[in-house]
């Protein structure tokens, strides 16, 4: 009688808090996406929302957020290469903002398709330039590597793929099964809060984003999106895809920010040895966020890029 209390016990500690902490988050149902000032297609991988920004007879720039924020994060740069004349597709990837909660292993396979098919499915064959930020930079580099002719540049913006840095935790996270992602579920809404909340003194360019950032923390199926994420797509190195998008002698830039504690700037010379012809900014002072902290700094380090090539 007593095991069968003990296992009760246990069953009540694991399950109870799972229960508790799904009743906090709200569903991306259509009362949800009723909001949303974008679009939706309907993919064979899932819905995806998307928006376009920018004049209709511009250059085309995609951009790839990366591993929490949507594509609202782009807004800042956003609006800098519609003042270069770009026409500009940003999207929320699955399991962020207003796309679906699509199932399966996130990792490059699972983006790269979802990237692929929202191209096919807006009708843009080539002449693109790509940009990716953060866990982006890694999509962007992957898309890149097997899709070469469809670029005319890529740009990558703290990207990951070329080291990462991490604690014990998100280490023990990622690596164990089960218990992982019990405490994800039950506790990665407020780790993820509280580094948002560590920030948000920072002057950002995007005045609502802490806010938008925290909020996305309360949707379901956010936090086993991330923690899929990290475990199948952010933990493998990218050095194969780097040397071949060398041998194609694509344009591409990579853009560090100085006190980066997600992406080391060894990355920096990590990429240099990989692809000996990207040209690389580092923004001084801007850290993981520079996309909306500092994102004069990053159409400058475009700018420049672009009249080079």
């Amino acid at each position: 009688m007593i095991l069968w209390w003990i296992l009760l016990a246990i069953l009540a500690i694991y399950f109870v808090p799972l229960a508790i902490a799904r009743h906090r988050r709200r569903p991306m149902n259509k009362a949800a996406r009723a909001e949303a000032p974008g679009k939706f297609a309907n993919l064979p991988s899932g819905r995806t929302y998307y928006e376009w920004h920018g004049p209709l007879n511009g250059p085309i720039a995609v951009c790839i957020h990366g591993l929490t924020t949507p594509s609202y994060v782009w807004r800042a740069v956003e609006s800098g290469l519609k003042m270069m004349d770009y026409r500009v597709l940003t999207y929320d990837l699955y399991g962020r903002g207003y796309s679906g909660r699509a199932l399966g292993r996130q990792n490059a396979k699972f983006f790269v398709t979802q990237l692929e098919e929202l191209l096919e499915d807006q009708g843009i064959d080539g002449g693109i330039m790509l940009l990716g930020y953060s866990m982006g930079g890694a999509i962007a580099t992957c898309y890149t590597a097997k899709h070469p002719d469809m670029l005319e540049r890529l740009i990558l913006i703290a990207p990951a793929g070329l080291g990462i840095n991490s604690n014990k935790l998100q280490d023990f996270i990622i690596k164990t099964p089960v218990i992982g992602d019990w405490i994800m579920r039950v506790f990665g809404g407020h780790m993820i809060r509280k580094a948002i909340k560590a920030e948000s003194s920072i002057p950002s360019a995007i005045p609502d984003i802490y806010d938008r950032q925290i909020a996305d923390t309360y949707v379901r199926g956010f936090l086993p999106a991330v923690l899929s994420s990290l475990r199948n797509f952010l933990s493998k190195p990218l050095d194969e895809e780097h040397r071949k998008i060398a041998k194609t002698g694509l344009p591409v830039a990579a853009i560090w920010g100085e006190e980066d504690k997600v992406i080391p700037l060894s990355g920096l010379g990590k990429l240099t040895k990989l692809n000996r012809n990207v040209r690389q900014t580092m923004v001084e002072g801007a850290s993981h966020s520079l996309a909306y902290t500092h994102p004069k700094d990053v159409i400058k380090a475009i700018q420049e890029f672009l009249r080079e090539v």
